[in-house]
């Protein structure tokens, strides 16, 4: 969400909208379809999600679309570039082909070749969001002999994780109105602990949770959703701005990463292209949790637990 300020119905109004083509992206969804879900009329609808998101419904879906190919593409290396396209409702491998480069400045097939291709600058995601793409940045380090973290230490970080069973969590969280940007993050952060605190929730950091949404790597830092969350009791009343929801019961990979914040996303790439594959699971549909375990801004490194949601193969 762009604007902090806008009303509360409208936030939840567009946000039932993105909801709904989330949970469509696979479909060749109209404008109606999509305002009809948020209970805006298709005239005003338009205006108004541009107002909210700071993208048109149009630019949104599209970019959804080539994220989650991009997904699907590295997650699934046993699906030919047809079948990616198939299940992402394209008309053709042709036609799906020719979208990712568009977007990307990258074809699919280079996109599972990363040493075959550089960052790019050639494709949408350069010239309407300012991010230049680099397929490299999608894989282990052991794969592309790069060095983020020593060697050994990363061994040992990813012999280290293991799976957990979780109750279902009641949480509030907060959306941050700027993506995944630092002073965004940590602004979101004050005004839900404030919250918290006025609700008489103990401010403890065992009971904070980052859902981030998205992937950096793929996704414009500004279009990144990042929700500040706060474990609650059923008693605590959640009113706008505020949200009320669940991370759900289940199996989860659990990570321990202790260092500089700015590696936090290859860290999460490390565990998704380097520990998923052997693990003898796949990601759950629930979005990545951090636990947070200790105040960064006053300590000068990161302490958590990244919280991937599994399922059987």
């Amino acid at each position: 969400m762009k604007k902090q300020s806008t009303h509360p119905e409208y936030l939840r109004r567009v946000n039932l909208a993105i909801k709904f083509i989330l949970e469509n992206i696979d479909q060749n969804l109209s404008l109606d379809q999509i305002a009809s879900a948020s209970h805006f009329s298709a005239f005003h609808f338009h205006r108004i999600f541009f107002g909210v998101v700071g993208e048109t419904v149009n630019d949104f879906v599209i970019r959804k679309k080539m994220e989650k190919a991009a997904c699907t593409l590295l997650s699934q290396p046993e699906l030919n570039i047809t079948e990616i396209a198939e299940l992402g409702g394209f008309s053709s491998s042709a036609n799906f082909s020719k979208s990712f480069k568009h977007y990307f400045g990258v074809s699919p097939s280079q996109l599972r070749d990363p040493k075959s291709t550089h960052n790019s600058k050639i494709g949408k995601i350069y010239s309407k969001y300012g991010k230049a793409f680099n397929p490299l940045d999608l894989y282990s380090q052991f794969v592309t002999d790069t060095v983020v973290f020593n060697p050994d230490k990363l061994e040992e970080m990813l012999m280290d994780i293991k799976v957990k069973e979780f109750a279902e969590k009641q949480i509030a969280y907060l959306t941050t109105p700027e993506g995944y940007d630092l002073d965004s993050i940590f602004e979101t952060w004050d005004k839900i602990i404030h919250w918290a605190k006025s609700q008489g929730i103990v401010d403890e950091h065992e009971k904070r949770f980052g859902i981030c949404h998205d992937n950096p790597m793929i996704t414009p830092t500004a279009q990144c959703r990042y929700d500040a969350s706060i474990e609650i009791d059923n008693k605590i009343h959640v009113i706008s701005p505020f949200v009320k929801s669940q991370i759900p019961a289940g199996k989860y990979a659990v990570a321990y990463y202790k260092g500089e914040g700015d590696k936090i996303s290859n860290f999460y790439m490390e565990l998704y292209s380097n520990w998923l594959p052997k693990s003898g699971f796949e990601p759950d549909d629930f979005p990545p949790i951090a636990h947070y375990l200790n105040d960064s801004r006053s300590d000068g490194y990161t302490e958590m637990e990244v919280m991937i949601k599994l399922k059987s193969l």
